[in-house]
């Protein structure tokens, strides 16, 4: 009898096991793109002033290493990579510290300050969307020679979160903070220039063998410390917000006419937007002091003491603890749409 019930135990935590395993386990691999939300590194050794490899940056990060992520700690792909079970820490490819052991699990491609404008990377000296696509190409060679087997190869591209964060810098800076664009055309235009720049680049992916994209629209840009600095941190910027929900209304239709026009994909949309904005008005509900004044910034040379209190890590950035705020329902979108 008692030999009976062990194996009934034993069979009852293989199946608790199976579906954990299940669970955790769907994804091979995080592959990240864009920009600073998602950028664990790429900038470290370009000739550009966005770079975050310097403290106060990191402070938060193990042994307090400023590795070249926008923050005060891990960011989004990190803790994306790590809540579905892939990996804690998604390297950057660029890195001259990156381990051929971490390729089959994914890498970030994503570069602080780019955009799907190419104006946008070339007046910060940072990695365009388009030559990220370059490095994915780059990344697949290397992975061939470290698996030995093209087909695994392209099962482990297949099966890959493709992480992606692309027209934060394109409203924010190129068109908002620049009269490059903003003389030449309306917000309808320009967001309409975006997409057709943000389809040409996930077309790209998809012909390298991408098949799961998770889409991040734009943060509420006119909430940005920086933005809300013009207003003495007394209101969000209205027409920056407004740009950016044009834009982001634009990338969800885009994302749902790829689910419907490639059924070999999956795609979907995830709304930044809205998940922060809610955070932002509403900071003591989710254990923070403030969502104005941000922790670091060239006006306060010595940043706060608690990161944790602070919605915002600088003028433009989220802190970890903001990024893990909103990450469950990243998190659950994804794994309820791309496993």
């Amino acid at each position: 009898m008692e030999n009976t019930a062990i194996k009934v135990l034993v069979v009852l935590f293989s199946i608790w096991l199976s579906c954990v395993q299940a669970q955790t386990g769907r994804f091979s691999a995080v592959l990240a793109f864009g920009d600073s939300i998602l950028d664990t590194g790429n900038n470290n050794l370009l000739m550009t002033v966005s770079r975050g490899n310097f403290l106060p940056y990191g402070r938060d990060f193990p042994h307090r290493i400023p590795t070249g992520r926008f923050g005060n700690g891990r960011v989004l792909s990190d803790l994306v990579a790590g809540g579905l079970g892939v990996k804690d820490l998604l390297p950057a490819f660029r890195s001259p510290f990156l381990k051929s052991s971490e390729l089959a699990t994914g890498v970030c491609f994503a570069s602080g300050g780019s955009g799907l404008d190419k104006f946008t990377a070339s007046i910060q000296g940072v990695i365009w969307v388009q030559d990220q696509v370059n490095d994915f190409q780059r990344y697949i060679e290397k992975l061939n020679q470290q698996v030995g087997d093209p087909a695994k190869v392209k099962e482990i591209i297949a099966n890959a979160v493709i992480l992606v964060s692309a027209g934060n810098n394109d409203l924010a800076i190129t068109y908002f903070s620049t009269p490059k664009r903003q003389t030449r055309y309306t917000v309808q235009a320009y967001t309409d220039m975006l997409i057709g720049w943000k389809t040409t680049f996930m077309n790209s992916l998809y012909d390298l063998g991408a098949r799961k994209f998770a889409i991040l629209g734009t943060l509420p840009l006119g909430c940005l410390p920086g933005a809300r600095q013009i207003t003495g941190n007394l209101i969000c910027l209205p027409n920056v917000n407004y740009g950016a929900r044009v834009y982001n209304e634009k990338v969800a239709n885009l994302v749902n006419q790829y689910s419907q026009r490639l059924p070999n994909g999956k795609f979907v949309y995830i709304d930044m937007y809205n998940s922060l904005l809610e955070v932002i008005n509403n900071p003591s509900q989710y254990g923070f002091t403030t969502a104005k004044p941000c922790c670091c910034s060239v006006m306060t040379p010595i940043p706060c003491l608690r990161s944790g209190s602070h919605v915002f890590w600088d003028f433009a950035h989220p802190s970890e603890k903001a990024y893990k705020t909103v990450l469950p329902k990243i998190l659950s979108t994804i794994q309820s749409n791309l496993a």
